[in-house]
């Protein structure tokens, strides 16, 4: 990740974290020191140390759209029984919202959580599903703290995916799963969709549904743009959705905080969406309009 991009990402969980309360435990993070609040692009080994006691602290971890985070808890020393805590989510947080969302995550919401203090393991392990995890502590005595591990592995069928950078392209394959898959941009961009098949089946007896630029949620597989001010898919905008095969471009510009492209798949069929994007310039951003869903969200 480029400094640009990591400061960008930075800005905005900062952004988050003063709706959270967290602002006044905001620190600059050196080469293996971890802070109150932070956020790791890069494998290794990172050592927390409270100077003071911490409340409210959490590390957002993320990775390239092909690989998911293995995490691994050592050297802890905190006390369960007076109030600290350590928890690895599987996925991320902000403003109380969940990425993935409960209906697309594969687990439940229960099991997504890995709580140091209920372990009965020396350590806590947790593999995430996806390209991005957390981990959010309290501690309450100074010198207390733990070092965490962090390694990155390749995903050969990457879903769910948080985007490190405003602009790129991507390919989502579904090989005959039941699963919801999203792509998710943090940034106001234009989406090129440039290839769209849906409903190759497993047997000849099977036809896929192909309907219209709307309604396609009672086709079983079908691609849906979204836009939002958070991270929960389930929330957001509806923009379009798609449920027949193209091939050539079909465009559109999200002025939202995040832009989203998900893909429903039924399980008959191989799902393949593949699409471009790129950042909005700042004359191509929606004037506000106060009182209005538009005032932080419009499409072209």
């Amino acid at each position: 990740m480029s400094v640009a991009l990591r400061t960008q990402l930075f800005l905005f969980l900062i952004s988050v974290s003063l709706r959270m309360g967290l602002a006044r435990y905001i620190e600059v993070r050196s080469r293996l020191q971890s802070r109150c609040l932070d956020m790791l692009a890069t494998d290794g080994l990172f050592t927390f140390v409270a100077s003071k006691p911490q409340l409210a602290c959490a590390a957002f971890i993320i990775a390239e759209p092909s690989e998911v985070i293995s995490l691994e808890l050592s050297d802890v020393s905190i006390d369960c029984s007076a109030g600290d805590f350590i928890k690895i989510f599987d996925g991320w947080v902000l403003k109380g919202e969940k990425f993935p969302s409960n209906q697309d995550h594969p687990l439940p919401l229960y099991e997504r959580y890995t709580d140091y203090c209920s372990s009965t393991a020396p350590g806590a392990t947790s593999r995430s599903s996806q390209n991005v995890a957390m981990i959010f502590f309290r501690i309450h005595s100074p010198a207390s703290g733990f070092t965490l591990a962090v390694k990155k592995l390749y995903n050969p069928f990457p879903c769910n995916i948080m985007s490190q950078s405003p602009e790129g392209s991507f390919t989502m394959v579904m090989p005959h799963l039941r699963k919801n898959c999203s792509f998710s941009i943090i940034y106001p961009v234009e989406i090129r969709l440039t290839e769209l098949s849906l409903g190759q089946a497993k047997s000849n007896e099977l036809s896929p549904q192909r309907l219209a630029w709307s309604g396609c949620s009672g086709s079983g597989d079908y691609v849906e743009l979204l836009g939002g001010n958070g991270v929960d898919t389930s929330k957001m905008f509806p923009v379009a959705d798609l449920c027949f095969s193209l091939s050539g471009l079909a465009q559109m510009k999200i002025g939202c905080d995040n832009s989203v492209v998900r893909l429903v798949s039924s399980g008959n069929y191989i799902n393949r969406v593949s699409f471009q994007y790129r950042l909005l310039e700042h004359n191509e951003l929606p004037k506000a309009r106060e009182n209005s869903l538009e005032n932080f969200c419009t499409v072209e």
